[in-house]
């Protein structure tokens, strides 16, 4: 059975998500959460705390594959600097410490996965409750990490190296 870790990458705050196939043709959520940092530390603060989560996370939950999002940033977008850096950190503990070469996913394409690429964070909590038969949804960042694990699961691939 493979386990699959979602992420939907940030400085401030990282989404993540725990699947398990269970040779049915839905996964189990088996857990998920989110990673949060201080805006009161350094940019190298922050990403060594998204590290040591992370790694903490491989390291109990043994993932055997890895959907991560690629964000798209438009010129105006000034936290962009700071969500490549995380995005490079999870790449990093990715390979070395899980030993996996991540998947990156654009967001259009989980989305488009669970209805229209354009759907909201509520449309989206709204979905995966519905999937995994959940009666209540945070809408943070957590969500959008399993709706990433899930695309994952389901064969969803975009060609980004």
């Amino acid at each position: 059975m493979t386990t699959w870790l979602g992420i939907d990458p940030g400085l401030a705050i990282v989404g993540w998500a725990i699947l398990r196939d269970n040779s049915e043709l839905m996964p189990i959520l088996v857990d998920y959460g989110t990673i949060e940092t201080s805006k009161n530390l350094s940019t190298a603060q922050r990403l060594i705390e998204i590290e040591r989560d992370l790694k903490e996370l491989i390291a109990e939950y043994k993932p055997g594959e890895i959907a991560v999002e690629m964000p798209f940033f438009n010129r105006q977008i000034k936290a962009a600097g700071g969500v490549l850096q995380a995005l490079g950190i999870i790449n990093l503990v990715s390979c070395r410490d899980g030993g996996i070469e991540p998947i990156f996913l654009h967001q259009a394409s989980w989305k488009c996965h669970l209805g229209h690429g354009k759907a909201t964070k509520a449309e989206v909590a709204e979905q995966i409750k519905y999937l995994f038969g959940l009666t209540k949804m945070p809408i943070n960042d957590a969500v959008d990490a399993i709706a990433i694990a899930y695309a994952g699961f389901s064969g969803v691939r975009n060609q980004i190296s």
